[in-house]
């Protein structure tokens, strides 16, 4: 019998991904309201967001390289999503800024912990004609739970309106949930990378001995996410032309619900047709989305180009991930995903600020046109000069 796709060990833990995004997600709309309802300004919250983003951006390095020193993954993958889980309540037992700071660094420390060491044990799972399937239905379900959180928390605050220490509290549910699932899997310690034990900072040593096309292609991505900042720019965008919240709002679900559906269907295009083809095709569709918000003025528009956002998510985030750890070594699989992870992480702080820039000294389409190009660049680069790898 030949071996199904989509495994136990690929349900286990895209399972814990939906479990782990609700928890996370039915917060994400309140923390800021919190924060400010406790006293933190608008600066405060800037700093804690990109303290905490700083810290899980360089864990993930690190611990990707520790998962392939200790040819272990499940350790790192159990105490990356309980930490996550346990900071969720934390937040509402005090108010000190230290101590918020403290509780949001733990969480994203988590992220940090597990995120390397989950991907690599979903290639392994794989082979290189099924990776983009693999990772395409591990995205749509870790989508589904950012779909599914926020409209547990409209509910609970409808019911219970400003409780949102309550809500913290509740948040922990589905996060012990996403830890209990992974006790349902097991591994056998492989044997160690060929990165040398080093310091914190020594998973950037996997750069000079990386293959030459895993370099080209990471060098290609990190200048993407160098420009493509976070998508609270489309938002306030959104709401700029709508003037509701409401319908900015459903834009956003409804992007997040289409990511969803087609992350797997995309995922399986890939698999057959190339996964070089189908990642430049969406950012071909990314630079299409960004000229179309920096002309845009119609609602009707708005919700096509978050449709075609979604398509341009969906061909492109599980196969980033498939196409590298192809090209990278089997006993270096966490490593590679964790120096690129980490550098994107640092590149989409960056990508924020620069926005943030543009769009004050000039104006919002200044910002979109120069991302759309960026983008558009980027695919030919792709296109022309990295391998395909499948």
């Amino acid at each position: 019998m030949s071996r199904p796709i989509i495994n136990r060990t690929v349900w286990v833990l895209s399972l814990v991904s939906l479990f782990a995004d609700v928890a996370s997600e039915m917060l994400y709309p309140v923390v800021p309201l919190y924060l400010k309802e406790i006293g933190f300004s608008l600066f405060l919250i800037g700093v804690l967001e990109g303290l905490a983003e700083f810290t899980a951006g360089l864990s993930k390095g690190y611990f990707g390289k520790r998962s392939d020193e200790l040819g272990l993954r499940l350790p790192f993958v159990k105490w990356g999503y309980f930490l996550s889980a346990l900071s969720k309540p934390l937040m509402a037992v005090f108010t000190l800024p230290v101590w918020i700071f403290g509780v949001r660094t733990l969480d994203r420390l988590g992220k940090g912990l597990r995120t390397a060491a989950r991907d690599a044990l979903l290639s392994e799972q794989a082979t290189p004609a099924t990776k983009a399937r693999v990772f395409g239905f591990h995205r749509s379900m870790d989508t589904l739970g950012a779909v599914l959180g926020p409209l547990l928390a409209l509910f609970f605050l409808h019911v219970l309106p400003g409780q949102y220490r309550a809500l913290f509290l509740w948040a922990l549910v589905p996060g012990l949930v996403a830890v209990a699932l992974i006790f349902l899997l097991r591994e056998v310690r492989k044997p160690a990378a060929s990165v040398s034990r080093g310091g914190f900072f020594s998973f950037f040593k996997y750069w000079n001995i990386a293959p030459a096309e895993y370099r080209k292609l990471v060098a290609g991505l990190l200048v993407f996410t160098l420009f493509n900042s976070s998508d609270v720019f489309l938002l306030v965008k959104a709401k700029a032309v709508t003037g509701s919240d409401t319908q900015t709002i459903l834009a956003y679900v409804g992007y997040n619900l289409l990511y969803a559906l087609l992350s797997y269907p995309l995922g399986a295009l890939a698999d057959r047709m190339g996964l070089k083809r189908v990642f430049v095709g969406g950012l071909v569709v990314f630079g299409i989305v960004y000229l179309l918000f920096a002309q845009m003025e119609s609602h009707a528009l708005l919700f096509v180009a978050f449709g075609l956002y979604a398509v341009y998510a969906a061909a492109t985030e599980g196969i980033a991930k498939a196409w590298i750890t192809n090209m990278a070594g089997g006993q270096d699989t966490g490593t590679a995903i964790g120096l690129y992870s980490s550098g994107q992480s640092i590149c989409s702080l960056l990508a924020s600020s620069l926005t943030g820039l543009l769009w004050t000294l000039f104006n919002s389409a200044a910002a979109f046109y120069l991302i759309a190009f960026v983008a558009l660049a980027v695919a030919v680069y792709l296109a022309l000069f990295v391998r395909r790898f499948r």
